[in-house]
């Protein structure tokens, strides 16, 4: 096993900021693996647009500014949109 990129405490401290009392070593092992995930991803993403820009060895705040859309899906965002309703229908005009 390599050097750990997160510090495991700080993970804890994050989830308990976070607003948990207690928290497992599996959900701080689990959560240090999703950030090792995400980091991987964003930083894959950033070196992307650094080679689009023409840079291949530069990566700028630029480049990780522009990995900022969506990488996980909010819950709120997995459910159906409500659909308006009018007063009035096309029928009715």
């Amino acid at each position: 096993m390599g050097e750990r990129a997160f510090s495991l405490y700080d993970i804890e401290q994050f989830i308990r900021e976070a607003g948990a009392e207690r928290v497992t070593e599996d959900a701080v092992l689990d959560l240090e693996h999703e950030l090792e995930k995400l980091t991987e991803l964003l930083a894959n993403r950033a070196i992307k647009y650094a080679t689009h820009a023409g840079r291949k060895r530069l990566i700028t705040k630029q480049d990780i500014l522009l990995t900022r859309k969506p990488v996980y899906r909010s819950p709120d965002s997995l459910r159906p949109k409500a659909r308006s309703t009018n007063a009035t229908s096309t029928r009715d005009r």
